[in-house]
């Protein structure tokens, strides 16, 4: 441990469960470092301001965090397995499923030494121009259900960084991270759930089921029919039903409640058995299409599944539990800072943003384990009311409780006899910035 890094308990022992990912006792003491700095800075998270955000900008040399990602020896998909097992271990059941969230987004990046950065979509772009440069990210995120909240909270564990026009496909990316965890959690039940982007082949994985939307024209087919005993090949499909707009002409509807959104909603669905043969092949899936109690044609939603056991509203609530994904990117930029580094070099630039994005979930785990307590959304109702719609803590209220942990264990650290000025002011500044 450096000297003057000083760190709460609790904080210390969450990342202490990582050692086994470095090599080297050092670089593991870089990974605190770091871990650290980007929860407790406000300002530009790069990689100096990591290091400045832990106060040891004069202790540490800059070159050494540098090195941190372009150099030393750790494995991502190691940190991420085993930040995807302390998930499964401290907030899912025994015996409850792993629903992992798939979507890519976008970091913007300048300059034509950066490693992988390419023009492609960016779905947050503004205007009509949905275009950016710089380097685009495949996630994987596990969904779980929290006590405080009332709705799924999406923890981001793998990633991959496409390679550009010619390299591996998003879904071909989101392909492996499913069959890395499929492999980290064998005889648990995994399922896949993307938009209406991550469908085909390549995402039928043993031991897994995938949810996604599916398109307006997308071709389907029944379930493929026994075999006649007649000589040729047996056919692979069913009789096509066509699109999802001519399967509600003769779909039994049924009135079902559902929990999605954070609510409870009473709508319309039709199940159909059917095959997506142009994305999934021959694999036997089901269709359900959804609609609002109040519309009395067409429908609203069409949700294509290869999970033939669940039932039809937790297929509904699964494919909304892909949202929380969009506000876990959504807020790990603005909240967190991540994609603000400016590495070049292949192995920085292949490891800062899931470095981040694993801390993004090390403090939602945090939250959760040791750091809620009922009194959080009072406080911050007393000291801003015009919330007054706030029950349940967002990811804000959580980084702030943390950097308000890591100032008190760094000014109770020091004697009582000897107090240090510098670390009051810094505590000042953390109330000064979680009040703005």
């Amino acid at each position: 441990m450096l000297r003057g890094l000083t760190l709460p308990d609790s904080w210390r022992s969450l990342l202490e469960a990582f050692r086994p990912v470095f090599h080297r006792s050092s670089t593991f003491t870089l990974f605190l470092l770091l871990a650290t700095g980007l929860v407790a800075q406000t300002t530009r998270r790069t990689v100096v301001g990591m290091l400045a955000g832990a106060g040891m900008a004069t202790v540490v040399s800059f070159h050494s965090v540098c090195r941190f990602f372009s150099q030393h020896a750790w494995s991502v998909d190691r940190l991420g397995l085993l930040l995807a097992r302390l998930i499964v271990t401290r907030l899912l059941e025994a015996d409850a499923p792993i629903l992992v969230a798939f979507d890519d987004t976008l970091f913007r990046r300048w300059g034509r030494k950066v490693h992988h950065a390419f023009w492609t979509h960016d779905g947050a772009a503004q205007g009509p121009a949905k275009l950016g440069r710089g380097n685009r990210w495949v996630i994987a995120g596990i969904v779980v259900e929290l006590p405080f909240c009332g709705h799924p909270v999406c923890l981001p564990v793998l990633f991959r960084l496409w390679g550009g026009k010619g390299s591996a496909t998003p879904v071909q990316l989101a392909s492996e991270l499913l069959k890395l965890l499929a492999e980290e959690f064998p005889g648990r039940a995994t399922h896949g759930v993307g938009d209406a982007a991550y469908h085909g082949k390549l995402l039928v994985v043993a031991d897994t089921t995938w949810t996604t939307r599916l398109p307006s024209n997308a071709a389907l087919f029944g379930p493929k029919p026994p075999r006649t005993g007649k000589r040729g090949r047996p056919r692979l499909k069913g009789q096509r039903l066509g699109r999802p707009t001519e399967l509600t002409t003769s779909a039994r509807w049924q009135r079902l409640r559902v929990s999605r959104y954070g609510r409870r909603d009473i709508i319309l669905v039709a199940v159909i058995e059917t095959i997506w043969y142009g994305a999934f092949g021959n694999t036997p899936g089901r269709t359900v299409l959804v609609r609002d109690t109040g519309t009395d044609s067409g429908y609203d939603l069409a949700i294509f599944t290869t999970d033939l056991d669940s039932g039809v509203a937790d297929i509904v609530a699964r494919y909304a539990a892909r949202w929380p994904i969009e506000t876990a990117i959504a807020a790990s930029k603005q909240l967190l800072g991540i994609g603000q580094t400016r590495n070049r070099l292949q192995r920085a630039v292949e490891r800062t943003v899931p470095f981040s994005f694993c801390v993004y979930s090390l403090v939602i785990v945090w939250y959760a384990t040791v750091g809620y307590h009922p009194d959080d959304i009072t406080s911050r109702l007393a000291a801003q009311p015009w919330y007054g719609h706030k029950t349940e803590p967002a990811f804000e209220d959580m980084v702030a409780k943390l950097r308000r942990s890591l100032i008190a264990a760094r000014i109770t650290g020091v004697g009582a006899a000897q107090p240090d000025p510098d670390k009051y002011r810094d505590f000042a500044l953390a109330c000064a910035a979680t009040a703005a």
